[in-house]
Order: C-alpha cells, then sequence, then structure tokens
C-alpha cells in the first residue's frame, strides 16, 4: 500500500511570506515579476525593508486596498504599488545605474530552471521561446549582491525545475544563492543542494525525488 502523503506546497501568497521574512532589516531589494511582487506584502511594516522597482521607485509599499490606488503609481510590472515614509523617484537610467553599481543587497527573480552550480534560466523555455525579450533581469542577475530564486519545485505536469544543469536559455550563469520552493528552501553552496528548510511532513527522501540534482541537509 502507497504510503500517504503527509505534506502540502505552499500556495503562493505562503510561499512569498516565507521568503519576506528572512530579508533583514535595512537591505535593498529589488523584486522580480509573477511571485516575487508579493513579497513586499508581507515584510512587517516597522522592518525597515527599502524596496526598488526599475521604473524608478526607491521605497515601494506593498500593494493598496482597491479604494486606495493610484493609477499612476506602478512598479516595473504594472501592478498598482504604495510608497513608504521617504520613497523617491528616480529616473530610468539612474534606477539602472543602482542596479549595475551594486547596490542592491539583493534581488528575488522568478525561475523556470536553477542549476546545483547557481545557473539562473528564467526567461525563455527554448532558443525559439516567443518570449520577446530577457528584460531587465540580466541586468538584476548581475548586479545584485545576491539573488534568491523564488519558484514552484516542479512544473505542473511533475518535471524538475532544479537541476544538475539548466536546459532551457540562460539568464546568468551561477548566480543564485538561495532558492525558495513550495516545498523546501534551499542554498547553493560549493557543494550542491543545501536544504535547510521543508514544508511540514516533507523528507529528504520526497524531496529528493522531485529533484534532479543531489541533494543535502545543511
Amino acid at each position: 500500500m502507497a504510503a500517504t502523503q503527509t505534506w502540502q506546497p505552499l500556495e503562493r501568497e505562503a510561499l512569498a511570506a516565507r521568503l519576506a521574512n528572512d530579508i533583514p532589516e535595512g537591505w535593498s531589494v529589488n523584486l522580480g515579476i509573477g511571485i516575487p511582487t508579493l513579497v513586499g506584502n508581507y515584510v512587517p511594516p516597522e522592518r525597515e525593508v527599502v524596496f526598488h522597482s526599475e521604473n524608478g521607485i526607491i521605497g515601494m509599499g506593498p500593494a493598496p486596498a482597491p479604494e486606495k490606488i493610484n493609477r499612476w503609481l506602478i512598479n516595473a510590472s504594472s501592478q498598482y504599488v504604495t510608497l513608504r515614509p521617504g520613497a523617491s523617484f528616480v529616473s530610468h537610467s539612474d534606477s539602472f545605474a543602482l542596479v549595475r553599481g551594486g547596490h542592491l543587497d539583493l534581488c528575488v527573480l522568478g525561475a523556470f530552471q536553477v542549476g546545483e552550480n547557481g545557473d539562473l534560466a528564467n526567461w525563455a523555455r527554448s532558443d525559439d521561446d516567443t518570449a520577446p525579450a530577457i528584460g531587465g533581469a540580466m541586468d538584476l542577475a548581475a548586479g545584485a549582491r545576491r539573488i534568491w530564486a523564488v519558484m514552484e519545485h516542479t512544473t505542473r505536469g511533475g518535471e524538475k525545475r532544479l537541476l544538475r544543469r539548466c536546459t532551457y536559455p540562460l539568464t546568468a550563469k551561477a548566480c543564485v544563492s538561495r532558492i525558495y520552493t513550495d516545498l523546501a528552501v534551499i542554498d547553493v553552496t560549493p557543494k550542491g543542494f543545501a536544504v535547510i528548510d521543508m514544508v511540514p511532513g516533507m523528507t529528504l527522501e520526497a524531496l529528493q525525488e522531485r529533484t534532479e540534482a543531489p541533494l543535502h541537509r545543511a
């Protein structure tokens, strides 16, 4: 008889909240499109984290309540946002100077695949994909001091996404230092993937079955 599954994957909001809990006081952070955009909603307001958006916001706040939407105030994903006290607007060129100058402590990016050496693939699934361009992710992956990837652990069809080597076109090489999935939190180390946390009920063996690259406990 097959063993009963005792664990549940995190929903998108819970995954964003799990990551937000690990962002330290005082960091400057950029949030990519998709699940990363939810992270800013879960940093406690008393914790000073300065969120940056490529379209020129420094000090971005969480999403507004529907009745408080300012239709002129959006992030780089065209989602409505708020401003935290002390926020400012800068030009697009200055915004990317912050990125390329290494002034961001962290960038949180979504990912299609991550290699065990930290390679990131997050913009196309094949060489002839219809994705319009690699976008700002390449600059962020190269310029931020740290890259944390947030993603579902497998595809909806069960294909593994944490691999020995990425099979999709790369966004950047060896840039990811930590991965947050709906099943686990995993550090990228010189020895490979190190598991630092798992959802309740998950075992390392069950997680390995869903991961191509070898896992070890941190």
